[in-house]
C-alpha cells in the first residue's frame, strides 16, 4: 500500500539470497496462523489459487493480513517509509491543489483512502486552515485496525484546534458529496495476478501447496486473462514474466461513484503501460519489503511483509472513462509539487525548522522532487467529474499524451 523505498535505504536481496532479520516466536505464530488459513483456502480449491487471491489473503485477511493486523508497517522503524512522512511540504502542496478544488464546490469534503500514519491528512487540514479554506468534512476510509487508531491519535486533537469536522468510515459512502478524493500510495497494494508469456502462450502463476509452505504453480490462462494480456501488446519471442490487477477498474468505479463533483488524486509509483511493460522489463515490477529490505519471495514472512506492484497508469485511465470521469492531468510528482507552490512551502517549512535539524528536514523534502530519487518515479494523475477547468498541479507538465 503506502510503500516507499529509497535507494540509499534499500538492500535489494532476490529469491535465491534472502537474508532477512529473523522472526520473533509471536511472529512466528502469527505467520503460522496466517499460512493454515491460506493452505485450506488452497486445499478448497483443489490445490491452486491465482496470485491475487494469495496477495489479498495475505495483506487483508481479518486480524491476520498486513494491513489487518497490528503491526508498526510505516516509517523509519517500520517496513517502508511514505511521502508524508518524509515531509510535511508534500501534504502541503497537496493542500493547495485541494483549495483550488474546494472553491470550486459549494460545499466540499475531502475523502482520504488508505490515510497511513495520518500525516498527509495533518498537514493537508493545518494548510487548508491556514488559507481559510478547510472542508466541510475530512473523511478517512481506512481498513486497517491498528492504522485507524494511530490515525485518531494524531488527528483527533485538530478537531478543537483547527474547529474542522473528521471521520473514520468502514465502506465508502454511498450518498455523493463534492470536493476531492485523495489516494496516496494505495494502488500498488491491491491484489495482482502474474502471469508469465512465451512461444507457447499465456500461462497464470498461481499458487500451490509444497510441504509446509507455497510454491509457484503455472497452468493455461483462462480466456479473460488471455484477453487481458493480449491487451498489454507484449512481444512473445522470449518468455516474459509480470502482471496486472484484475480489480483495478472495480476499485476505481467503486470509489468514484459517490463523488458527484470534484477531483480525485491518485499519486503512486508507476507509469504508463509502454513503460511498465517494456521489453527491458522482463520479469514485471513485482516487489516485496520487510524492514526497508526489498526482495522478490512473497512465500516468507507471510502477513509481516507488504506485497506491491508499480501501478499502470494507462489501465487506470481506462477505468477512469469507463466510470465517467475525465483526466485532468498525468505528471511526474515532481512536476506536480512544483506546480503546487513547493518552494513557497519549502521556505515557509525552513523558517519553522529549528536550526538543529534545519539541514536534515529540507534535504528530506527535496528528496520529494529529485529525477534521481521519488520525483520521477511517483507519478500524480489528475481526474475530475463536473468540472470544466484545468488544475493547477498539471500546469507545468501534463503526460496525458503518453497514457
Amino acid at each position: 500500500m503506502q510503500n516507499t523505498l529509497w535507494p540509499q535505504e534499500a538492500h535489494v536481496v532476490t529469491q535465491m539470497s534472502i537474508e532477512l532479520p529473523p522472526l520473533s516466536p509471536d511472529e512466528r505464530l502469527h505467520e503460522a496462523r496466517l499460512v493454515a488459513l491460506i493452505r485450506a483456502r488452497i486445499a478448497r480449491a483443489g490445490g491452486w489459487i491465482p496470485f491475487s487471491q494469495y496477495m489479498a489473503l495475505a495483506l487483508y485477511a481479518p486480524g491476520l493480513g498486513y494491513y489487518a493486523a497490528g503491526a508498526h508497517k510505516l516509517g523509519r522503524g517500520g517496513d517502508f517509509v511514505t511521502s508524508p512522512e518524509l515531509s510535511p511540504v508534500f501534504g502541503h502542496c497537496v493542500a493547495t491543489q485541494c483549495a483550488e478544488v474546494l472553491a470550486a464546490c459549494p460545499t466540499g469534503d475531502i475523502l482520504e483512502v488508505g490515510a497511513g500514519t495520518g500525516l498527509l491528512a495533518k498537514a493537508v487540514l493545518q494548510a487548508l486552515a491556514r488559507q481559510g479554506c478547510l472542508p466541510t468534512r475530512y473523511r478517512i476510509l481506512e481498513t486497517s485496525p491498528d492504522l485507524r487508531a494511530r490515525q485518531q491519535t494524531l488527528l483527533l486533537p485538530l478537531i478543537s484546534a483547527l474547529g474542522t469536522s473528521i471521520e473514520w468510515l468502514d465502506r465508502i459512502p454511498e450518498a455523493s458529496f463534492s470536493g476531492v478524493i485523495i489516494a496516496n500510495e494505495v494502488l500498488d497494494a491491491l491484489p495482482i495476478d502474474r502471469f508469465r508469456l512465451g512461444a507457447s502462450g499465456s500461462e497464470a502463476m498461481g499458487v500451490s501447496m509444497e510441504g509446509s509452505g507455497f510454491v509457484w504453480c503455472a497452468k493455461p490462462a483462462d480466456a479473460h486473462a488471455q484477453a487481458t494480456i493480449a491487451a498489454l501488446e507484449l512481444a512473445s519471442d522470449r518468455v516474459i514474466t509480470s502482471e496486472y490487477c484484475p480489480g483495478l477498474g472495480a476499485w476505481l468505479g467503486a470509489i468514484a461513484a459517490p463523488l458527484s463533483f470534484g477531483a480525485l488524486l491518485l499519486m503512486d509509483y508507476g507509469g504508463s503501460r509502454r513503460e511498465l511493460y517494456h521489453s527491458s522489463r522482463e520479469d514485471g515490477t513485482f516487489s516485496c519489503f520487510y524492514r526497508h529490505l526489498q526482495h522478490n519471495d512473497p512465500f516468507t514472512r507471510v502477513g509481516l511483509q507488504d506485497l506491491t506492484a508499480w501501478v499502470d497508469f494507462t489501465r487506470v485511465a481506462e477505468a477512469a472513462l469507463d466510470a465517467g470521469l475525465e483526466i485532468a492531468g498525468f505528471t511526474t510528482q515532481t512536476h506536480f509539487l512544483l506546480a503546487n507552490d513547493f518552494d513557497k512551502h519549502l521556505t515557509a517549512f525552513r523558517e519553522t525548522a529549528s536550526p538543529d535539524d534545519l539541514i536534515d528536514r529540507v534535504r528530506a523534502a527535496r528528496r520529494l522532487v529529485l529525477p534521481t530519487d521519488m520525483g520521477e518515479r511517483f507519478k500524480c494523475l489528475g481526474l475530475t467529474r463536473g468540472m470544466q477547468r484545468s488544475l493547477r498541479g498539471f500546469a507545468l507538465r501534463d503526460d496525458t499524451h503518453t497514457l
